[in-house]
């Protein structure tokens, strides 16, 4: 990863895109992308993507991610001056006291601060965790009306003000890597292949879709649009490798140790079974997942669109997810790219994904 893409990747993940709210992020990943890309689109809720045309004609691969991230939405303003707050999407009621808020109101960004009463003062029952309409975030204002007068009211989202930092010279920390990884990837997967000699077989569509966190819903509504002929989605997955987590229930995953790719339910056996091979002829470290269900992530909304869309999930590993230390190793990041790379090289038709029942 050189430092050009390095600084587009910080840029991407410190701009505030909370479910329902992406659009500022949406308009910087457009703008970046379409140096690579033969066309660009959108539609009304902000769905993004990217197209690079290949040359054969109705072979068309979509490479997916989502570009929201959890967050908070103001639920009330109280007549002192306190803000209370509901959840976009899986936000960690357990971290949320004494953090730093980005409210992205009328007049432009407020900052706030989730209210944190001291050790000193705490009854002994007040230390567990709060429920989320327990919070309140102190903004310094006086009065509903002063809070108002900031251009805040009730239905503006929030974001935590964290910022993303490098740990170790691989390793990055921050808020909202999941999913933002994914549409950084994407755009490198473009770079890669617009300087490739000979454009591929297949059209390659990029899309970055909203609304993930809470179910799904942009990467239902764009894949009905675009239709595409086969689907890879990126996603982070629980890297399990830290202290405490049961790797019987939740599998063995390491960071670090290579992109994931998941077996079962939406995931085409087939198209999984190209990247494995894929991914051992270029002599990448694949790991494996499995989901008994659903994978709980875009995968299942893309999948039964239509007439049904083999789908295939590749995840990152990443430690510590919804908060605000979320950690991936850049080198798996890299791995990724390139497997997909080379999985796009090798896509010439889609005979071997249909199987034979006569």
């Amino acid at each position: 990863m050189n430092d050009d893409a390095k600084e587009f990747l910080f840029r991407l993940l410190n701009l505030p895109s909370p479910t329902g709210f992406e659009a500022e992020a949406q308009k910087t990943w457009l703008n970046h992308i379409s140096r690579y890309s033969d066309s660009v689109d959108n539609d009304a809720y902000g769905n993004a993507w990217a197209v690079l045309n290949g040359q054969k004609e109705g072979l068309t691969l979509m490479v997916e991610a989502h570009a929201d991230e959890i967050g908070f939405i103001i639920q009330n303003i109280g007549d002192e001056g306190y803000l209370y707050l509901n959840r976009i999407g899986g936000s960690d009621r357990a971290i949320a006291r004494g953090k730093r808020l980005k409210i992205l109101g009328d007049r432009g960004p407020v900052l706030g601060v989730i209210g944190n009463t001291a050790i000193h003062l705490r009854e002994k029952d007040e230390d567990k965790i709060p429920e989320v309409h327990q919070l309140f975030v102190d903004i310094g204002a006086k009065s509903r009306a002063e809070v108002e007068s900031r251009g805040i009211r009730v239905g503006h989202p929030a974001v935590y003000t964290d910022s993303v930092e490098m740990i170790t010279t691989d390793r990055l920390v921050g808020r909202a890597i999941d999913n933002r990884i994914g549409g950084f990837i994407i755009n490198q997967l473009f770079a890669s292949l617009s300087s490739t000699p000979e454009r591929p077989a297949a059209t390659v569509i990029g899309l970055n879709a909203v609304q993930e966190e809470i179910g799904g819903f942009g990467a239902k509504m764009a894949t009905y649009r675009l239709d595409p002929k086969i689907a890879l989605v990126l996603d982070v997955t629980h890297a399990t490798d830290s202290p405490g987590i049961d790797r019987n229930k939740h599998g063995s995953i390491k960071l670090g140790g290579g992109p994931s790719v998941t077996h079962g339910s939406a995931n085409h056996p087939r198209l999984v079974a190209q990247l494995i091979e894929v991914s051992r002829r270029v002599d990448i470290q694949l790991q494996h997942e499995a989901t008994s269900r659903t994978t709980g992530t875009d995968t299942d909304s893309i999948f039964q669109s239509k007439q049904g869309i083999p789908s295939a999930l590749i995840s990152i590993p990443l430690r510590y997810m919804h908060s605000t230390v979320e950690m991936v190793d850049l080198r798996d990041v890299d791995h990724c790219v390139r497997l997909l790379k080379e999985f796009v090289v090798s896509l010439t038709d889609l005979s071997d994904l249909y199987p034979k029942f006569s």
